[in-house]
């Protein structure tokens, strides 16, 4: 293996800590021996070109620095191709690194922690779910939650967490179930009427909302949360247990698994590693061992 190590940043990533994080990952790294080269694009696809020609070279890893859109972009560039991904998680979410037991907020330790792997030639293969030539590790979101995105992007005031919520305001005024047609492997299409939709490669997104708490990484498989139609009141009395993953046994919520999933339902965008991917219909697959993440080593009994 190569003794040159790519560090991918986002230095906007967590209100400027991908910036800040960079430095004390790659002493981590250079500490243990290893050349490190660092990427930042001037945007997404200039940073992903960028980490691409890495990968080309060569480079023996490619360490995301940033939230969950940053390691989401990483994935596009080592997803099959055998170079191993680190991640040092200092975004907002960092739904991917909590799901892999990478420390968070903690950049030191998490290039340690890659360190460590690539010396003793250890490190995690990992399932991602592909769309098209689209690569997620964590969960594509469909309906309600992707409509509140749609909202919020299209906002300009106010910044931040308030935009957020004041888009969840105005999609619960409008709340209508979504008709769905949803075909699982190649089993019969389920027609239902429902508020959301959530395939999961990883248990959970937003920050730590399991909405596929069930969800494993290396099972070859997608969870398919399924919310049922149900009122405002419903919606807000069970929402908070998704942070539990507790949502799961509500009557109105059912739960599938797959290696392939269809969705089709109409005025619907389908958002995966929140980045939106386009309207529906769309169709997701589990890709096994897709890439190889650098992690802790096992504890040892």
């Amino acid at each position: 293996m190569t003794g040159e190590i790519t560090l991918f940043v986002n230095p906007a990533a967590g209100r400027d800590r991908g910036r800040d994080a960079a430095q004390p990952a790659a002493r981590a790294l250079r500490g243990a021996g290893f050349s490190v080269r660092t990427v930042v694009g001037t945007d997404a696809d200039d940073a992903l070109a960028r980490a691409r020609a890495a990968v080309r070279g060569g480079t023996g890893a490619l360490i995301a620095v940033g939230g969950d859109g940053m390691t989401s972009l990483a994935l596009q560039a080592v997803a099959g191709t055998g170079t191993p991904l680190g991640i040092v998680a200092v975004g907002t979410g960092n739904d991917i690194a909590r799901a892999l037991g990478l420390p968070v907020r903690d950049p030191a330790r998490a290039g340690r922690i890659a360190a460590a792997a690539l010396k003793e030639h250890r490190g995690r293969p990992v399932d991602l779910g592909r769309v098209g030539g689209r690569w997620f590790g964590s969960v594509l979101a469909s309906g309600f939650d992707s409509r509140v995105s749609d909202r919020g992007n299209r906002m300009r005031w106010p910044a931040g967490r308030l935009r957020y919520d004041l888009a969840i305001l105005a999609e619960l005024a409008a709340l209508r179930p979504i008709p769905y047609r949803i075909t699982l492997d190649d089993g019969p299409a389920l027609e239902v009427e429902a508020t959301l939709v959530a395939v999961g490669n990883g248990p959970s997104y937003g920050g730590g909302m399991r909405i596929c708490g069930g969800a494993e990484l290396d099972d070859g498989l997608l969870d398919v949360t399924v919310v049922g139609e149900c009122s405002r009141a419903t919606l807000l009395r069970v929402f908070p247990r998704v942070y539990r993953g507790t949502h799961l046994g509500h009557p109105a919520v059912t739960v599938h698994r797959a290696a392939t999933v269809a969705l089709e339902a109409p005025g619907v965008t389908g958002y995966a590693d929140g980045e939106p991917l386009g309207p529906l219909p769309l169709t997701a697959e589990a890709v096994p061992e897709a890439v190889r993440v650098l992690v802790p080593a096992p504890a040892v009994p």
